[in-house]
Parts: structure tokens; C-alpha cells; sequence
């Protein structure tokens, strides 16, 4: 189903998508970094720049420690990802504060970082599916810092390496109706 906006948007918008069937090839250190690197640039709430990334390449033990972070349903596919990437809050501010908007901050660094992924040729599938704690102990994270999303890179794949079930919801998704997510004034 070709994906339609309702009003004009850059193509890259309408190509970026989170498909789960990746190649099980490598990825380099070289691949990642502009990833990372565009996540750096992301908008955030008072410059607080809350968000911290922490990545394993496929074929290192902090790979497996990853993979291991994620329910089955996820490890059923994402073992086949070149890198694993656990995304965290930073929660509390320099000055002691709640940092409020940090969830929505590490949000617009996913976008950047899934945008660039799009533009690479990888595909980037963020995941809400793992233990928050395994990820924490996976990625050493610090108090302060809470997990948000573990992300699968890599390169694109076969979608009939991919489970049986998850086979047919390889496609782009639409989205609800224009309408329905933007109204004027109420």
C-alpha cells in the first residue's frame, strides 16, 4: 500500500518506516556514527540535551548483553541487526530539577537518528519491547540516566528470514487520518 500524506511533505518522511528484516551483516562503527551523530543535533527543552546513547556492534559480547535486554519477541528478530542501541534520559537536571521533558527530548533524537538511518539505506526499528533493568545492567547505565527504547540497525534484510507471524506486517503502515491527529483551535 503506497504510504499518501494529505498534505506536502518531503519523501524521506513517507520512506522512513521501522521494518524488522535485516541482513545479519555487520555494521561498522563508520555506518553507526552519523546516526548518532544527526540524534546530536536534535531540538530539546532549554538545551538540556538529555538523551545518551549506548551501542553494542553485532559480534561483541555488549551485542549479546543487548539482545539479551529483549523480550522474545523482539530477540526473535533483532539478533539479526548489525547494532544494538540502548537510548536513555538523562532525568534529572544539572541543577537537581526534574528534567521534565526529557522522554519527549529523546524522542526528537530518535527522529533524527531514525531520519539519517532512512537516508543511510539501514533499517532502524526502535523497541518499547525490553527489560528495563537487563538494558540497564547491559549498557552500564548510571542512576539518572532511564532507559527509553533499545534500537535495531542494520542492513536491510529478507523478510522471509523473519518469523512466520511477523512475515505479512512487513510493509510501511499507514496513518490515522489527517483529522484525526490535528485539529484547529479545540
Amino acid at each position: 500500500m503506497p504510504r499518501t500524506p494529505a498534505h506536502p511533505v518531503d519523501p524521506l518522511f513517507l520512506r522512513r518506516w521501522s521494518p524488522r528484516a535485516m541482513s545479519g551483516d555487520p555494521l561498522t562503527r563508520a555506518a553507526l556514527l552519523p546516526l548518532l551523530e544527526a540524534a546530536r543535533w536534535a531540538p530539546s527543552g532549554g538545551n538540556g540535551q538529555p538523551w545518551r546513547f549506548t551501542y553494542a556492534l553485532r559480534g561483541t559480547p555488549a551485542f549479546d548483553a543487548f539482545l539479551g535486554a529483549l523480550v522474545p519477541g523482539n530477540r526473535a528478530w533483532a539478533h539479526a541487526a548489525g547494532a544494538l542501541v540502548v537510548l536513555a534520559a538523562r532525568t534529572v537536571r544539572d541543577d537537581g530539577k526534574p528534567a521534565a521533558s526529557a522522554p519527549f527530548d529523546c524522542g526528537a533524537a530518535w527522529m533524527a537518528f531514525a531520519l539519517q538511518g532512512t537516508l543511510s539505506g539501514l533499517v532502524v526499528h526502535a523497541m518499547g519491547g525490553f527489560e528495563k533493568e537487563a538494558a540497564r545492567a547491559a549498557a552500564a547505565l548510571p542512576a539518572g540516566l532511564e532507559p527509553q527504547v533499545v534500537i535495531a540497525v542494520g542492513h536491510p534484510g529478507d523478510a522471509g528470514a523473519l518469523p512466520e507471524k511477523l512475515r505479512d506486517r512487513e510493509v510501511p503502515s499507514d496513518r490515522l487520518p489527517f483529522g484525526e491527529v490535528a485539529a484547529e483551535a479545540r
